[in-house]
């Protein structure tokens, strides 16, 4: 595939780099007044939720300006474009997909506007990398739902103001993809609890969301009663070439390189040692694999041709590297690897202890590794299901 710009495209690259030697110059101290500046200018240019329709207030852009403007945004390690991740990644499209115009006109430019967060109400103990065989239940009286049941690996819902989620309206049914119905959800409606989940360095991004007879509005209903799977696997066209993603990965890999040079252990570096400097390569051929997988699946949308499953393969590729990058430099820092931050001795304020922690908030959002080799065998290489 060619990736030579047009004329157009070009002009639209010069105007994204201006913006940002305009408000993220180096050096630039990024304090929440800074934040909020940069929120309302990004908001302004239509960049948030910049592949949305027009008429719903995102930016109409094309597949290649998408790609153009994560590009430049990531080389500079710009903020994200929103602060409201989950709605603009998952409930945004759904609703701009299936959506009333009542629905539309209430959610959509608070989402952009980043006025609250969303949650997603998906997982389930038993149901997981099986999402369609969800048991929470609920029943319509009146113009109400009823909702009981649990959910699990929410991610944000402590702080969420509204949920995205899936219920089951009708048990039966022949198969496990009908009777699911999308609701959004008021998370202060009596009847719901949320008990944070703490992760192995203390902090908590994810909960389990109990729903004991929690009544929702008929009106909070997305799409059709029964209809709510097809609901969750729509979205609108996005580019998903995992270009943040490796431009993350790669300056993770530059900071664990700097992490050997200066580590000295037994009178020399360890980016002197072959172990260490065999680690780094194959973490590096990772990224690589992972920046033309991405640019295998751009090809495809930008000549409008089908999608496949290529993305699992790219999120299964960051689970390993998150996984592998933070064991890979504590395996650098030795001893000192057990401190954590509040300790004198600890490298970069702990900052690694806590990277080589964190990895479940990546590898278990979006599909676990499991579920993702599930997809890549099915979907991608025939396999038999599982």
């Amino acid at each position: 595939m060619d990736f030579q710009l047009s004329p157009e495209e070009e002009a639209f690259r010069d105007e994204v780099r201006a913006f940002l030697d305009e408000y993220l110059p180096e050096g630039v101290e990024r304090t929440p007044e800074w934040n909020e500046k940069w929120l309302r200018a990004i908001r302004e240019k239509r960049w948030v939720g910049f592949s949305w329709p027009k008429e719903v207030g995102g930016g109409g852009g094309s597949i290649m300006e998408q790609v153009i403007l994560k590009d430049e945004m990531a080389r500079r390690r710009a903020p994200a474009l929103g602060s409201c991740f989950m709605g603009l990644a998952w409930v945004g499209p759904s609703i701009i997909q299936y959506g009333t115009e009542e629905q539309k006109q209430k959610y959509i430019p608070d989402i952009l506007d980043g006025k609250y967060q969303w949650c997603t109400g998906y997982s389930e103990p038993d149901s997981g990398s099986d999402l369609a065989s969800l048991k929470c239940r609920c029943e319509r009286d009146g113009d109400e739902y009823v909702v009981n049941g649990q959910k699990i690996w929410t991610s944000i819902a402590m702080w969420s103001k509204m949920m995205i989620l899936l219920v089951r309206t009708d048990a039966a049914v022949e198969s496990k993809h009908d009777g699911i119905t999308c609701l959004l959800v008021e998370m202060d409606s009596p009847g719901i609890e949320v008990r944070p989940i703490k992760n192995m360095s203390g902090g908590a991004m994810f909960a389990e969301v109990f729903f004991d007879n929690v009544r929702v509005p008929v009106e909070n209903r997305l799409g059709e009663e029964g209809e709510g799977w097809k609901v969750t696997i729509s979205a609108l066209a996005s580019e998903r070439s995992s270009i943040a993603e490796v431009h993350g990965l790669v300056r993770k890999i530059a900071d664990v390189k700097e992490l050997a040079k200066k580590t000295v252990r037994g009178g020399r570096a360890m980016s002197e040692d072959p172990g260490i400097r065999r680690r780094i390569a194959e973490a590096e051929t990772k990224i690589e694999a992972m920046r033309l997988n991405g640019m295998r699946f751009l090809t495809k949308q930008l000549k409008g041709e089908p999608l496949g499953s290529e993305t699992s393969i790219n999120k299964l590729h960051r689970a390993d590297l998150e996984v592998g990058l933070g064991e890979l430099a504590l395996e650098i820092l030795g001893s000192s690897a057990t401190l954590m931050s509040g300790e004198d001795p600890a490298v970069d304020g702990g900052a690694w202890a806590r990277f080589s922690l964190n990895w479940p908030e990546v590898v278990i959002g979006g599909g676990t590794p499991n579920i993702q080799k599930n997809i890549i065998a099915e979907r991608i290489l025939g396999l038999p299901k599982d």
